[in-house]
């Protein structure tokens, strides 16, 4: 009989591709109806019907810690995407419903609680989120990708299952001789990758558009992901300097990623979990914009582990040029990290992630 399940997350693709590759793992290992819960004007509205999947979206945001005032009309959203995920659970009568981290999986997964519905938590993240702490005490299973979680959760509950990372980074073992060629760039150079992601990582840019000369000028390559608002100015602080690719999309991230011997990227769960599964030396500059500054302490679990460098957002703009530059000359330095970072990665999660769940619906 096929089984109805619900996936709910999503806001970055840090929690969006996890949630995708769980359902296509589901896919592939049982008949099932698969509905997404996301929030309305983000990624994931795009992204889950791209990928083949029905999803349903909540007007649900996040909370305004600057101006509270503003959260009046967060807090009308709450309870409306309440109402209406109550509504979602009573007409899709879900088996299980899953929570991926996001604005939607709050309230969808309380629903599915208070509806009997039984609920697994995914939390990628090394410090746990309110919401997710909220919604521990009455989930069956909650999978993380870090050890010392029982701060957070219920020792019993808890499964390390590592972050599902998108399938086609694992593919992409790419020869990097040819992944350079493919962005035009000279095959034998030391190469540094700058992820910025979608919407493109304020800091990150600025920090780049002031260095961008000097990267160069030290001998590096330059492939420079700038998101979509950032690309003008990346553009031109780029005209005219060779052995720099800047571009607001990379389509194929295996590719850029095989072309690298350093990245350069913010400190989410999913962009973490990806460079330890690929084996890749980074410097990592965490976001200071998010819940309970999650992002640094994700970073410091691999500066811990000597698997990758910190740079503060406050520190970026002075700093981040002379650190990549001083890192990439440092080749022992560099497989080092390689080495300790691919020892952290936790291989086929989605596959361990299914297996909990389909130990609760087989229930």
């Amino acid at each position: 009989m096929k089984k109805k399940i619900l996936i709910s997350g999503g806001g970055t693709g840090g929690h969006i591709f996890p949630a995708l590759s769980i359902a296509n793992a589901l896919k592939r290992r049982i008949d099932a109806e698969i509905l997404f819960v996301g929030a309305d004007n983000r990624m994931e509205m795009e992204k889950v019907p791209a990928a083949g999947y029905k999803i349903i979206g909540l007007p649900v945001a996040g909370f305004n810690r600057k101006n509270i005032f503003k959260n009046i009309s967060v807090l009308r959203k709450l309870f409306k995407s309440v109402r209406l995920a109550r509504n979602i659970i009573r007409d899709f009568k879900p088996d299980i419903a899953i929570g991926v981290g996001g604005y939607a999986s709050g309230p969808t997964l309380k629903a599915a609680q208070r509806a009997g519905v039984p609920t697994l938590v995914q939390e990628q993240n090394s410090y746990a989120g309110v919401t997710n702490k909220l919604l521990a005490a009455k989930a069956r299973k909650i999978c993380v990708a870090y050890e010392g979680m029982e701060k957070f959760f219920p020792a019993e509950k808890i499964v390390i299952t590592g972050n599902p990372v998108r399938k086609n980074l694992c593919d992409n073992t790419g020869d990097r001789a040819h992944a350079r060629a493919s962005f035009g760039l000279d095959t034998e150079k030391t190469t540094v990758l700058v992820v910025g992601g979608s919407l493109g990582a304020r800091t990150l840019n600025e920090s780049m558009e002031m260095g961008i000369r000097k990267l160069l000028e030290s001998g590096l390559q330059i492939i420079w992901q700038t998101g979509k608002f950032f690309g003008n100015r990346a553009q031109l602080a780029a005209k005219g300097l060779s052995g720099a690719v800047v571009t607001e999309f990379i389509s194929d991230m295996g590719n850029a990623y095989a072309a690298a011997n350093l990245v350069v990227s913010r400190a989410g769960a999913g962009s973490i979990s990806e460079l330890q599964i690929l084996g890749k030396p980074c410097i990592l500059v965490p976001s200071p914009n998010v819940a309970e500054d999650h992002q640094t302490k994700n970073a410091l679990a691999l500066v811990d582990k000597n698997a990758a460098i910190m740079v503060t957002d406050a520190d970026a703009g002075e700093t981040l040029a002379d650190t990549v530059i001083s890192l990439a000359a440092d080749k022992k330095k560099l497989e080092a990290m390689s080495r300790n970072i691919a020892a952290m990665a936790m291989r086929d999660s989605d596959e361990a992630i299914v297996d909990e769940i389909l130990k609760i619906i087989d229930k």
